[in-house]
């Protein structure tokens, strides 16, 4: 008798776990993840920082920000992986480096991890990060009419659901107040993740699946956003990137790439460089800023890309 399979195809948590461990690729994890503090504490030593900022009620909610040597400058606000259990801000302080080269003021968000609160709890704290950026940045030198938000891993999936957010509704902004959105490596459908190795911690149930799967939830939304994922991730990683372009496909807004020298871990490591490239091609920053945050602060709206060099 075949036995009913957890998710898809996959018949045992150990599969699931090949798929979604990333760790379990990188030859030295413990190194990458002492090289984001080293990294982090160079950015912060080299640029200048406001941090610590509060954004909403609790003591986990705050956010550091590094404004680009410019007024009025466009701003990136980035949310952090970590499986929504693992990491913080100050971790990911090398990310502004890239953005704050180009002129780009970025903000790096800290927020409740799972098991001390769900990750309902955790993506009402980072909706409440963007808002607040939109509603304050401009006392930080940043235009809030040229906002972006991107991440990556679980910081992929939470500015998606930043862009699910209905903004006009539950926070009296405009509808669609984001200028662009970048989503490295980001888990859409987060089903899977009930019968892997991360359930004890982050313990899903129904109605979190529901109401977190960003696959599941698209809106209308007029947000220009890019994708990408490490050509050196699994084939998972890959499908929820690209099931997620087939869902947004039809506004005719969407970018994907994948980055076939890079994996999970360092695919992201990339923002901390002002020209680093995907797979020969563009800049992703540069690429990203042009594509996405026009210069003079209006939206652009680029086509759906199919051609090589965005793959």
């Amino acid at each position: 008798m075949t036995a009913t399979p957890l998710y898809r195809s996959f018949a045992s948590s150990d599969e699931i776990d090949a798929e979604y461990r990333p760790s379990l690729r990188v030859a030295d994890a413990e190194g990458v993840m002492r090289g984001y503090g080293e990294r982090s504490a160079a950015a912060r030593e080299r640029l200048a920082g406001r941090y610590g900022i509060p954004y909403g009620p609790t003591r986990d909610e705050k956010l550091d920000i590094f404004p680009a040597d410019r007024p009025d400058a466009p701003v990136f606000v980035f949310i952090h992986g970590g499986y929504w259990r693992a990491f913080s801000a100050s971790d990911h302080s090398f990310v502004a480096l890239g953005p704050v080269a180009l002129g780009i003021t970025t903000v790096v968000v800290d927020y409740s991890l799972c098991p001390k609160v769900t990750i309902d709890e955790i993506t009402r704290q980072c909706r409440a990060a963007v808002a607040w950026t939109l509603r304050h940045i401009g006392a930080h030198g940043g235009n809030p009419a040229r906002v972006a938000v991107g991440g990556h891993s679980a910081g992929g999936h939470l500015s998606a659901m930043c862009l699910e957010t209905r903004w006009d509704e539950d926070y009296g902004l405009a509808r669609d107040p984001l200028a662009a959105a970048l989503l490295v490596s980001g888990i859409y459908d987060i089903e899977p993740l009930r019968h892997s190795f991360l359930q004890p911690t982050i313990q899903l149930d129904d109605g979190i699946v529901r109401r977190n799967s960003p696959l599941f939830g698209v809106r209308p939304c007029a947000t220009p956003l890019l994708a990408t994922w490490g050509g050196e991730e699994s084939e998972e990683f890959a499908r929820q990137s690209t099931s997620f372009h087939d869902a947004l496909y039809v506004r005719d807004l969407f970018g994907l790439k994948r980055a076939p020298e890079f994996d999970d871990w360092l695919v992201h490591a990339g923002l901390a460089d002002a020209g680093f490239r995907l797979a020969g091609h563009a800049g992703l920053l540069p690429d990203f800023a042009a594509r996405l945050i026009d210069q003079n602060g209006s939206k652009i709206r680029t086509g759906a890309t199919n051609d090589a060099s965005w793959r």
